[in-house]
């Protein structure tokens, strides 16, 4: 199982939120480059880069950015997510050296858009799914739909997406814990691989997810822990590797 470092971008800088709240950030570094950087020489094997800025203008803010960690560090796989609402982001992350584009928003307003991305880029599509209580947030998690996540996530399998990216919102920021259980019962319902995001803190919560990765779990996204330091990157992804022998 990958843990996949977060460096969410907003202004320009390297910050956390807590459950989305863009007022409720905090700034850990002023050099995303030199941030992707740590998590590549501590072993990262894939980077998970969000412009939350771009989530909620709806259009990419910091894509410069994204851009310039993609040529710096090209022999590492990136998904990208925030604000990405047509194909022409999507085409110029992926000329930029982006691995894969995450659509959150957009893929629950619009699901056919899914479907023709899927077809026009195939394997450079996942779908985040953002939740609280089985419900699909959309709008940088402003606005609960009435959407129930599995659904949702069985209809983008059919569409041809590579992989769909779960986040607990209730618990992302929060340092409480990862909802393995509900992440379960999503990697169960689809074949495609789930990534679980949102509220993984420790290395307990490494060997809890590794323990169900069977299931169709691929991945794990955390943020906060490995930049306040209550989870070790490098220790968790050899721990994560050390299970999987």
């Amino acid at each position: 199982m990958l843990l996949i470092p977060a460096i969410d971008l907003k202004d320009g800088k390297c910050v956390r939120l807590r459950q989305g709240r863009m007022e409720d950030s905090t700034v850990f570094s002023d050099d995303p480059v030199a941030m992707a950087g740590r998590w590549v020489e501590a072993g990262a094997r894939r980077l998970h880069l969000v412009d939350l800025n771009g989530a909620f203008d709806g259009k990419p803010v910091n894509g410069e950015i994204i851009r310039a960690i993609a040529e710096t560090y090209p022999e590492v796989p990136i998904q990208v997510g925030g604000g990405i609402r047509d194909e022409e982001t999507v085409q110029g992350y992926l000329d930029a050296g982006v691995q894969y584009v995450i659509i959150g928003t957009k893929a629950v307003n619009a699901p056919h858009f899914i479907n023709d991305l899927c077809m026009e880029y195939p394997g450079h599509i996942i779908v985040g799914l953002d939740a609280r209580d089985g419900k699909v947030a959309i709008d940088g998690w402003s606005k609960l739909s009435k959407h129930d996540v599995i659904d949702l996530a069985q209809h983008f399998e059919n569409d041809g997406v590579e992989a769909i990216i779960y986040t607990d919102i209730g618990r992302d920021g929060m340092m409480t814990g990862v909802n393995v259980d509900a992440t379960v019962k999503l990697a169960q319902a689809i074949t495609i691989p789930v990534i679980a995001s949102g509220g993984i803190s420790s290395l307990d919560d490494v060997r809890a997810l590794c323990a169900v990765s069977g299931e169709g779990i691929s991945g794990a996204i955390t943020g906060r822990a490995i930049y306040e330091g209550s989870l070790d990157f490098a220790e968790g992804q050899r721990l994560a590797d050390e299970l999987a022998d």
